[in-house]
């Protein structure tokens, strides 16, 4: 499994689905952002805010990043 160290601040949770197929979701602001190595295989999207990180039982992570979107672009080449 190959990984990307990326810096990752505030995150959006998606927990699932409500009966009108509306996205259940949980923002998390955090004071400090902080170096996490991320699994390459998990990522679904990257966009210049945000990259989108697939977990365990189907939950996924919006997070914001520090890095430019070119550098990771650049690192998932």
């Amino acid at each position: 499994m190959k990984f990307i160290e990326l810096t990752l601040k505030n995150h959006i949770i998606v927990h699932g689905f409500d009966a009108r197929n509306h996205e259940i979701t949980e923002e998390v602001k955090v004071e400090t952002a902080s170096k996490k190595l991320v699994a390459i295989d998990r990522i679904l999207s990257v966009s210049e805010q945000f990259i989108l990180i697939q977990y365990a039982y189907n939950r996924v992570i919006y997070w914001e990043y520090l890095e430019t979107y070119e550098n990771v672009q650049a690192m998932l080449s």
